[in-house]
Order: structure tokens, then C-alpha cells, then sequence
């Protein structure tokens, strides 16, 4: 790791535009969980600012956590098979051990601050519900079923709540590899039954119509199938050449068409399409995540996007990490006697302070913990798989050049292997 005063010094040879996706999804995660307690609709903004931009900063946080969940199927997919060749192949040893690598060390340390400042007193942080505990919401947080959990009892404290998506995720990486395997004779079956669960999204939201609110918004299906939209748009890249430059270029237009219609035109989309607006949404987002890995518009996305870049290389300590900034904000703001006409001038600061605090706990509890992990699950470790987003294909290169022996044999090795 770089020596540098931010996380942003390593985001060189990255792929910027992935980057950016996940930059700008928790942004609106952080917006979204400002506005819900200072509302941009009663700002001054209101009359400057477009109402569909208010809205995208308001109240599509359950979007950005989609767009989350393609981007971490597209990458875990991307990442397997470029270390092991093929799906059918992997180690599901090394996989989970990356896994727990990746993830236990900031989900235990939140866990354990969450408990202390419960026991507290701490306002925000104590849970009431009379149908809830302390422990109960530390054994779902540890167990992936905190999204159920909530289903069952309602919303947790925002710093719990947070854990939700990570449920999901960690449900759909315990699984991935044993499907992997089991369908390892058949990778036209797996595919295809990935990309069944993938467009299974709007019959899944469909099915929820009746459930509560806050179960509608959690559950598990939903979230799988929009992973399952990222782990089809990987497999579909996976050893296959760019097509002709103006074929990326139209597929990345389209996509980001997509992606703007979800997000500035939510209802008018919803009354035509239903539920499948949110296929809408997670297939845009794949379509522009194959745009990317294609090398659609690098060199434009890297220029004057690193501060957005360095909040998608440190998302996920951001996300976990970001309502103890909120809350305390927000109880500045009334302390002081703001208005909710000045209330979006606390925005800007929330942006700052999580980056800040992600950045903190990257260095100090993420990277430091991940690499001992490593050592001790005796995991191979190299440069680029701290967030399994790097685009590999430049060091690649430079190993190439390097070292056309060993190019030569990882060449004929891949060759090998299914596909």
C-alpha cells in the first residue's frame, strides 16, 4: 500500500468508471439519510434546484444499494475468474477466506461500538422497540438476517439499519461458490440460471406487494437478483476481446440513458413499467459496467474525478460508518437554531466528514486487519485486490514485459481451463 496522505493515492491504475459508480451511490446514500432528517424539499434550494434533482438526493438511497449489488456481483464474478481461470474452478477455501478477510474486520468493529454506545445510553444508538434486544440485533448482524430481522420487528437505530445490504451480500457470497461447483460441469446451466434470477427482479418486488414496508425494502430476493444482474454482466465479458469502439460507445450511452431515466424520472418510468423500472436500474447498471471494463470513456472519467473516485474505493467503510457523522450533524443543526431553509448547507460537510471518517477507518481498521487476515489464513495477497475492482489489465501488461516466460504460461494455463 502507498504511503500517502489519502486513499486517493490509490487510485491509479483502477478502473475509474466503476470507481464512479460506486462514488456517486454513496453520496446519495448519505444524502439520502440527511434528507430523511433535514428535508432538500423545505430547503432553499427548492426553488433553484430542479425537483428531480432534490428528489435523486433525497430519496433514492434504496437505488443506490441496487446499484451496490450489480457492482459487487460484477466485481466477486470478475475477480474469480481472473484468478482461477473459470467459475468451475475456484478455490472455495481462498474465496471465503478473502470474504472473511474483506469483511469481518470493519462488520466486528461496528458491531462492538454499536453495543458500547447501546449500553450507554447513547441517543440514536439505544434500541427501544419493545419486540427487539441488543442481542438479537448483534446475533442477526454476525449471522446475515439482519435484513429480516427488521422485516419481522421494524427498523433498528441507523447505525444498525446500515447492515441490512451487507446481509444479502454475505448470503449471496456463501453461496456463489457451492453453485459454482455444483454447476460445474454445466456453465451454460449456471449462466442461464443466473440470468433467470437476474430478470426474476420485478416478479420478486411483485410477489412483496402485501409485505411490510420495511420487509418490501429488505428482502432477500430483490437484492440476489440485482448481484445476479452484475455476476451475468462479468461472465459475459469474462476472456472475450472489446467489439468495435463505436459498439461501446453506443452500449455506455444507452446505459447511462437508463440509469438518468430511473433516476430523474422514477415515477413517470414506474407508471408504464411497474416494478421492472428497477430492472431498468440494475440492468443499466450492468450494461454500463461491461462499457467500462470495455474501456469506455477512461480518459475522460479520470480527469477531475478523483475526489469521487476516492469516496467508491473507500465505500464500503463509508457506508458502514457514515450515521455516526449523520447523527451528530444533524443534532448540531438544531442545536444552533438552523432552519429547514438553511439545511442544505449541512450537506456539504456530512460529504466531507464520512469521507474523512472512511478514510480513517480504511487506514486504520480495513487495510491493517485485511492484510493480517490474509497471513493468517495463510491467503496469497497481492497489490490490486484490496476492493477486487482493480481493472487488472495494465499490470497485467507490465508483468508481461516483464516476465514473457511466466506471461507465456499463464497464457497456456487459462487456455486450459473451462470457460
Amino acid at each position: 500500500m502507498a504511503d500517502t496522505p489519502s486513499g486517493t493515492g490509490r487510485l491509479d491504475g483502477r478502473n475509474p468508471g466503476i470507481d464512479l459508480v460506486r462514488g456517486a451511490s454513496i453520496l446519495l446514500v448519505v444524502s439520502h439519510h440527511m434528507a430523511l432528517r433535514i428535508p432538500l424539499a423545505k430547503a432553499g434550494l427548492a426553488g433553484i434546484v430542479p425537483l428531480p434533482i432534490l428528489r435523486l438526493f433525497s430519496w433514492f438511497g434504496a437505488e443506490a444499494v441496487f446499484l451496490f449489488f450489480v457492482v459487487s456481483g460484477f466485481l466477486v464474478t470478475s475477480h474469480t475468474i481472473r484468478r482461477w481461470g473459470a467459475l468451475s474452478t475456484l478455490d472455495p477455501r481462498a474465496f471465503y477466506s478473502r470474504r472473511l478477510a474483506r469483511i469481518a474486520p470493519c462488520l466486528l468493529a461496528l458491531v462492538g461500538i454499536l453495543t458500547l454506545l447501546d449500553l450507554l445510553g447513547v441517543p440514536n444508538y439505544v434500541i427501544t422497540r419493545a419486540d427487539q434486544s441488543l442481542g438479537r440485533a448483534i446475533f442477526s448482524a454476525l449471522t446475515m438476517h439482519l435484513n429480516w430481522y427488521e422485516g419481522r420487528t421494524g427498523y433498528l437505530p441507523g447505525g444498525w439499519d446500515v447492515l441490512w445490504s451487507l446481509s444479502i451480500e454475505e448470503l449471496f457470497y456463501l453461496g456463489f461458490p457451492v453453485l459454482c461447483l455444483c454447476l460445474a460441469r454445466t456453465p451454460r446451466l449456471r449462466t442461464g440460471l443466473f440470468a433467470l434470477v437476474a430478470l426474476s427482479l420485478p416478479l420478486t418486488l411483485d410477489a412483496l406487494a402485501t409485505a411490510p414496508e420495511v420487509w418490501q425494502e429488505k428482502a432477500y430476493l430483490p437484492g440476489i437478483a440485482a448481484i445476479a444482474a452484475g455476476v451475468c454482466a462479468a461472465i459475459m465479458v469474462a476472456g472475450r476481446p472489446a467489439p468495435r469502439p463505436a459498439i461501446v460507445t453506443t452500449l455506455g450511452c444507452l446505459a447511462t440513458l437508463a440509469l438518468l431515466a430511473v433516476f430523474l424520472q422514477e415515477n413517470a418510468l414506474f407508471r408504464i413499467l411497474g416494478n421492472s423500472t428497477m430492472l431498468v436500474l440494475t440492468l443499466g447498471c450492468a450494461a454500463i459496467l461491461v462499457a467500462f471494463h470495455w474501456g469506455w470513456g477512461q480518459r475522460c472519467l479520470a480527469r477531475g474525478t478523483r475526489w469521487l473516485r476516492s469516496f467508491g474505493f473507500m465505500s464500503y467503510e463509508i457506508y458502514l460508518t457514515h450515521m455516526f457523522v449523520v447523527f451528530p450533524l444533524v443534532g448540531l443543526f438544531h442545536l444552533s437554531g438552523g432552519t429547514m431553509r438553511t439545511g442544505w448547507l449541512w450537506f456539504a460537510p456530512a460529504f466531507i466528514l464520512s469521507w474523512l471518517l472512511g478514510w480513517l477507518t480504511d487506514r486504520l481498521v480495513s487495510t491493517p486487519a485485511n492484510r493480517r487476515l490474509r497471513m493468517w489464513l495463510q491467503v496469497e495477497a497481492d497489490t490490486h485486490d484490496r476492493h477486487d475492482d482493480t481493472d487488472h489489465r495494465s499490470a497485467d501488461r507490465r508483468g508481461m514485459r516483464r516476465c514473457p516466460e511466466h506471461a507465456a504460461a499463464i497464457y497456456a494455463r487459462h487456455r486450459s481451463r473451462p470457460r
